[in-house]
């Protein structure tokens, strides 16, 4: 069953984004390219080609914790970062639960060259559509704005191997919008996503697809 879940929204609102500059100081479809080449440009370049420095500063921490509460992990529950980019979140949940195993798998050799050295052990290169573990291996599966990068038939393979390898706790955080004014910020601020969808368009993936997880829509506004 799925349900709606609030873990990174408060970080997000918390960048402030000039829509019309994104469009407008920029080649965008040039900083596009350079985007989904998942490398230095995209990470650490200028923030017209992605994020403009992703580095390590601690924010993620209430993330791990919410996720901790609401899923009610203790122990050594076993964890898996679907576009897990440098690992950050996973630093956390190795924090607060020492015991955790946790894995995390990116596309992107550049962030796992430079990922949290703390998690490195952990992180592998690979793909979302093709999870390298067995059935029902991990008690958490998560995936955070990453799988709005697939076209939809690849996004589909994608959910269907979240709910495969996980135990029934799965959760995604996807770009969407609600209204026009939504839609055309998204549409100037994304430089990678390839699954552009509306909520109402969402939900139906995943009934469509049989995907059984939590979901968080991340909104420009």
């Amino acid at each position: 069953m799925n349900r709606e879940q609030g873990f990174i929204t408060p970080l997000h609102k918390r960048t402030k984004r000039d829509y019309v500059a994104r469009v407008t100081e920029a080649d965008k479809a040039e900083c596009a390219e350079v985007a989904t080449r998942w490398g230095y440009d995209y990470w650490d370049g200028d923030r017209h080609y992605g994020y403009g420095g992703y580095h390590y500063d601690g924010r993620w921490k209430v993330v791990a914790q919410a996720m901790i509460d609401a899923y009610a992990l203790s122990g050594s529950p076993r964890i898996l970062d679907v576009g897990c980019g440098k690992g950050y979140l996973l630093h956390e949940f190795k924090e607060l639960l020492p015991q955790a195993e946790v894995v995390g798998l990116d596309i992107s050799t550049y962030a796992l060259e430079n990922a949290k050295q703390e998690v490195k052990p952990y992180l592998m290169q690979g793909n979302a559509t093709q999870l390298p573990f067995a059935d029902n291996h991990f008690d958490l599966v998560y995936s955070i704005t990453t799988l709005h990068n697939l076209e939809i038939y690849d996004l589909q393979k994608a959910l269907v191997e979240m709910e495969r390898v996980g135990k029934g706790t799965t959760y995604m955080a996807t770009e969407s919008y609600r209204n026009e004014r939504e839609k055309m910020n998204l549409l100037y601020w994304q430089l990678t996503c390839q699954s552009f969808f509306s909520v109402q368009e969402w939900l139906w993936l995943f009934k469509t697809f049989g995907f059984s997880g939590d979901y968080e829509f991340i909104f420009f506004e």
